[in-house]
């Protein structure tokens, strides 16, 4: 199996836990709406229905980051398999030594600790396609428990 073949094939199979992660993120996001509605009709303790929420959000920030990291290695290996077309109408080259297969590797070397993970994983939790619709379900509960 060729460079370029090895690329390929670590490509698909990053690409499709990419899509995973997507799918993983929306089944929380439903499940947190459905907790709320829940929580809701049987008046659940509001403390007790925001903790969840917050927690459900903070969930989906984690899955968004492991997500990013998958995301930062299909580029690479992206740039890679630009490389290759390009030197293949040149030279053949072959892409750097250990290029493909080493996802966990790559993550390792470069791996934050502790406070600095947790603000990575804030951080995904924060954007607006995260944040969505945790912010607004947070929102409605505060309505709901004051109208209550």
């Amino acid at each position: 199996m060729n460079s370029a073949d090895r690329l390929g094939q670590e490509w698909m199979t990053l690409q499709n836990n990419f899509e995973q992660h997507e799918r993983n993120a929306l089944v929380v996001k439903l499940f947190a709406v459905a907790l709320l509605m829940l929580g809701l009709a049987f008046e659940v303790n509001s403390f007790y229905l925001g903790f969840l929420l917050l927690v459900l959000w903070f969930q989906e920030g984690i899955l968004r980051t492991f997500q990013s990291r998958i995301g930062q290695r299909i580029l690479q290996i992206e740039a890679w398999v630009d490389q290759l077309h390009h030197a293949a109408s040149s030279a053949s080259v072959p892409a750097p030594q250990g290029a493909a297969f080493q996802l966990h590797s790559a993550w390792q070397a470069v791996r934050p600790g502790g406070i600095t993970i947790v603000a990575e994983y804030l951080a995904n939790a924060v954007r607006p396609t995260v944040a969505f619709p945790y912010a607004v379900l947070l929102a409605l509960m505060l309505l709901f428990s004051a109208v209550s």
